[in-house]
């Protein structure tokens, strides 16, 4: 582990050392080539005013170029082993700097701790005394202050406990006001106690005072940022999700990094440097910056298995995806990363704190806001997606399908989205750092084109499906029959041949837009689509076949989705219609997909009206006036029924139609709605058969009678005698 992590700093070293001899030579050769430039520019002017060293010079730079000109150029080797040899190089030029910039350090270190003994130290006691006094004044008003706003953040804390998300963020806004306050007034207290006290002369104070005081302003308030978002103490007023330990443990580690740090840099070194020698200033900003280093170090590793328990809680809610195999990575090593940063923020700092250090504090502050940023969204979809879109009641009502639907394209739109969120958080980091210019090639000409196209094709695609989305709720809701006028057949068959229309136009258009956005030449695309289609029609035939003749039924009206028809040898109700077959549900239950190229005639059974057909087959002897007589009274007692509503007209009797072998046939037609004369006839015939019971009147039938045969008899033994019926 720890030669892992020296190797890691020294890989981390060599960069940054390289950078800063870069950054540093040339201002330094630009230093002392000064002097050397003027005065070769005085030369060459007294040469250009001589004629004779003119001539002399134009004659040899004419000689130069004719030479440069037969000089064949060099060939530049770009092998990887000369990459890998001048990367090598810059890498031991660039170690050698930053041990020269280590040396350097602790020379000066040695150098100001040697000359503080002959340092005043009675004008540092002096201005001790003075700062001494300002701080009791400043921190003590602070202490006490502390005691009012614990008490008054005790019952913000109070009022904020089982209630909403909203009244607790306010009173966590209004603990923080007061906390501000507080520092405020203690900054102000320190400024009067330096003003009247401890100056030279009443309204003056020194700038020792100042730094303790702007010190105190700056790290106090860099506190209260820290306090207001783990809240230590009350975690009713917490808007992070952290424990009660957690927040305290944080909390405490972070506020004291903050304070060393912060007052040994704006304060106590400024002050050693000005009263004493930079050597001490020095040595307190070294001490300080080891101590917070070593102390962020040890809170790493004490938080290391707990850190990893979370991020591997985190990768098991993500099911395995992409983005939970980079949380168990992070999980593993994450420690081991922090100790790395941690250790070259360290070294970076003793080479260079001028330059280095300031891009390293600006970078991580900018990758951690981002990576802040990125996670709340993260988690505010994740949150969205599991949760799930719920629709209003009456909206329900109106679109069943609607949410489903919803459900089906929310959680796809959403990932797409959080990964669009990590890649710009992985951007923002690779900018912060320096490793990819994202602003400058989003300004360039190449990149505005790239995100344009991106974008356009997005932009696209989201349409494509708001649209098809919308469409489709549309002809449900025309479809409902709850709400507005109930569809007829026509229009169900209609909207859904146009839904599957518009959805295979929709994709196929949204597609080559989307490809067109991007730098796709859909030309050919088009082209292979058209002989894709033209060799489709040639070697499927029926397919077309079924496709013409689907056309010309749509348009002849013949049946719709709901009828009950008879296609062939099959009948049933329609329960699906396309541009190519029929799907009809017969008595049994059965289903039968019939291509049109196969139907030769279509029945439609439900359309307009329909007939039920009684015919009757009674005996020769019945008197068939009244077999008419009792078939009109049946149908009276029918009208009298629940059926009625279902009848359109009188019976139309047609007496007899038919003699029989045993029965003579009479017919009756009764007009119903389309679709209602099973239901009358089966009402009408279980009528007519209890009032030809009542009335005498005989349905004949076929008997089977059977004849049990005689006692055997035993086999003649002659001829058979001969009856002579004469």
């Amino acid at each position: 582990m720890r030669r892992l992590v020296l190797l890691l700093c020294l890989l981390l070293m060599v960069p940054g050392a390289a950078w800063a001899q870069t950054v540093i030579t040339p201002a330094a050769s630009s230093a002392e080539a000064a002097p050397s430039a003027d005065a070769s520019i005085d030369e060459l002017v007294r040469i250009i005013e001589n004629d004779q060293t003119r001539a002399a010079l134009i004659e040899r730079l004419k000689q130069d170029g004719a030479a440069a000109e037969t000089a064949a150029p060099a060939p530049v080797e770009l092998s990887i082993v000369r990459q890998v040899a001048e990367y090598t190089r810059s890498a031991a030029e660039g170690v050698s700097a930053t041990l020269r910039s280590l040396g350097k350090v602790f020379v000066d270190l040695q150098a100001g701790i040697s000359g503080t003994r002959d340092a005043d130290f009675s004008a540092f006691l002096t201005v001790a005394s003075g700062v001494f006094m300002v701080a009791v004044g400043l921190f003590g008003s602070f202490l006490l202050l502390r005691i009012l706003v614990r008490w008054l953040q005790r019952g913000l804390a109070e009022r904020a406990k089982a209630r909403n998300w909203m009244i607790r963020l306010g009173s966590a806004l209004g603990a923080a006001l007061i906390d501000l306050a507080a520092i405020i007034i203690a900054w102000g207290i320190g400024y009067v106690v330096a003003l009247t006290l401890v100056g030279d002369a009443v309204g003056q104070m020194g700038i020792n005072q100042s730094l303790l005081l702007n010190a105190f302003l700056l790290v106090e308030i860099t506190k209260l940022v820290v306090r207001l978002l783990l809240s230590p103490r009350f975690g009713s007023l917490r808007p992070l999700p952290v424990s009660d330990d957690n927040a305290a443990y944080w909390s405490f580690w972070i506020e004291r990094i903050i304070s060393l740090l912060g007052y040994s840099f704006l304060f106590v070194a400024p002050l050693l440097a000005g009263t004493l020698a930079p050597g001490i200033a020095a040595a307190v900003q070294v001490l300080a910056m080891a101590t917070a280093v070593t102390i962020a170090i040890i809170v790493v590793l004490q938080n290391r298995d707990d850190v990893r328990n979370w991020l591997l809680g985190l990768a098991e809610r993500r099911k395995q995806d992409g983005y939970a195999q980079m949380l168990v990575l992070l999980a593993r090593h994450w420690h081991r990363i922090a100790i790395v940063y941690l250790v070259a923020l360290l070294v970076v700092w003793f080479a260079k704190p001028n330059t280095a250090l300031p891009f390293m504090l600006s970078a991580t502050a900018q990758s951690l806001v981002a990576i802040v940023v990125g996670t709340v969204v993260v988690s505010f979809i994740a949150r969205f997606v599991s949760t799930g879109l719920l629709l209003p009641s009456d909206i329900k009502a109106r679109l069943p399908l609607l949410e489903k639907r919803l459900h089906a394209f929310v959680p796809t739109v959403m990932q797409v989205v959080r990964w669009l969120v990590i890649a710009g958080v992985v951007v923002a980091i690779a900018q912060a750092w320096a490793l990819f210019d994202f602003v400058g090639w989003i300004s360039a000409d190449e990149g505005q084109a790239v995100a344009g196209a991106v974008i356009s094709a997005a932009l696209i695609v989201l349409v494509c499906m708001v649209l098809y989305v919308a469409v489709s709720s549309w002809i449900e809701y025309r479809l409902n029959p709850n709400f507005g006028r109930a569809p007829t057949a026509r229009e169900k068959t209609l909207l859904g041949l146009f839904k599957n229309a518009f959805t295979i136009a929709l994709v196929i258009f949204g597609m080559m837009l989307a490809l067109a956005q991007i730098g796709v030449n859909i030309a050919p695309l088009l082209a292979g689509a058209g002989v894709i289609g033209l060799a489709i029609g040639f070697g499927a035939q029926k397919l077309v076949q079924d496709i013409i003749t689907g056309i010309f039924i749509q348009f002849e009206n013949v049946m719709n989705e709901g009828d009950v028809v008879a296609v062939g040898d099959k009948s049933g109700v329609v329960e699906k219609l396309t541009i190519r077959s029929v799907t009809i549900r017969d008595l049994n239950g059965t289903v039968h997909l019939i291509p049109f190229s196969s139907v030769d005639q279509v029945s439609n059974m439900v359309r307009g009206f329909s007939f039920h057909v009684a015919e009757i087959g009674v005996a020769y002897e019945s008197d068939i006036a009244q077999v008419k007589q009792a078939m009109l009274d049946a149908f009276d007692q029918l009208m009298a029924s629940e059926h009625k509503d279902s009848i359109l007209d009188e019976m139309d009797m047609q007496g007899i139609i038919a003699f029989a072998a045993s029965s003579v046939t009479v017919r009756a037609r009764i007009k119903t709605l389309p679709g209602k004369q099973w239901a009358v006839g089966r009402a009408y015939s279980e009528i007519l058969k209890t009032v030809f019971a009542e009335r005498g009147i005989e349905i004949p039938y076929p008997h089977v009678t059977y004849v049990p045969a005689g006692p055997a008899q035993p086999a003649a033994t002659g001829p058979l005698p001969i009856e002579d019926k004469r």
